[in-house]
């Protein structure tokens, strides 16, 4: 019996260390197994490759515990040793299986770092907001990547959310319903010295005419609608106040967003990888949430 068959025995702790329900694993399963062995197929067709195919030591774990094992390093973030004891594997052999699935789940998701679209059945509105992780203090440029808002080096991304329509016919009396977001975009990493506006400017966002654009007041000169501030010695009219309230209630949802994403502790903690890679891992990681909370 495999990990993943054993771990499936107990749904709510399949939940709580991958993330995801076992139905949506299984279906993300399905789309991993044809990539994988598409990316083992096109490996050992190289032209400058010395084995014959088939040849050379096989694979500790199948297709679907290297997925388990993923989940469980992005859910928890324990150390590649510790799941190496967990799954009875080499240390090396956890870093290599998590390094190839990785560009695969990327493929699978495919959560855009610009362009931002939307589907029939949902408001044609998109709410940006920037997240930092902290990182390990780095060798060189520290300053570059020293928050002052975080009071320590930080990667920073913005993320673009947006959300479905209420559906029709819902009687009065019963309990509401919860508003369905997607993680639409994910910008490329930057560091955490970086504002907002920005990171925003650099990224070029290209969201369609007729969507409305939502923004904190990180955002501020940009296309966005965007609280007001007060100026000093002034105070913001009780009509302003109702308008910053109401914004405030539309773009809470993305940070409901980023609180649910971060869930996945590899991009809420104290981020361990090398720089280079957090994009990826971000992207995958909205992509979880899609499958989980969309």
């Amino acid at each position: 019996m495999t990990h993943t068959e054993r771990l499936q025995r107990s749904p709510e702790a399949f939940r709580r260390l991958t993330g995801l329900s076992v139905e949506a694993y299984r279906h993300l399963l399905a789309q991993v197994e044809p990539a994988w062995q598409a990316a083992q197929a096109k490996r050992r067709a190289r032209p400058h490759r010395q084995r014959k195919p088939g040849a050379g030591p096989k694979f500790a774990l199948c297709v679907a515990d290297q997925l388990l094992m993923l989940l469980i390093y992005y859910r928890t973030y324990v150390s590649h040793v510790f799941l190496a004891f967990l799954f009875g594997v080499d240390d090396s052999t956890v870093c290599r299986n998590i390094r190839f699935l990785e560009p695969l789940l990327t493929g699978i998701f495919r959560i855009p770092e610009r362009k931002v679209e939307l589907q029939p059945d949902e408001i044609r509105e998109a709410f940006f907001d920037g997240t930092e992780q902290p990182r390990n203090r780095p060798q060189a440029k520290q300053k570059r990547y020293y928050s002052g808002k975080k009071k320590r080096h930080t990667l920073k991304s913005q993320v673009v959310v947006v959300r479905k329509r209420k559906k029709a016919g819902r009687r009065k009396g019963k309990q509401k319903q919860k508003r369905r977001v997607r993680v639409a975009a994910v910008s490329p990493t930057h560091p955490g010295k970086v504002h907002d506006k920005k990171v925003y400017d650099r990224t070029r966002t290209i969201v369609p005419r007729d969507v409305a654009g939502y923004g904190d007041t990180g955002y501020q000169g940009t296309r966005l609608r965007t609280p007001l501030k007060k100026k000093r010695g002034q105070k913001l009219s009780r009509r302003q106040r109702r308008g910053n309230r109401r914004i405030s209630r539309k773009r809470i949802v993305a940070e409901h967003a980023i609180g649910k994403m971060k869930i996945w502790r590899i991009v809420s903690e104290r981020f361990r990888n090398p720089t280079r890679r957090h994009t990826l891992i971000n992207k995958n990681v909205a992509g979880l949430h899609n499958r989980m909370f969309a």
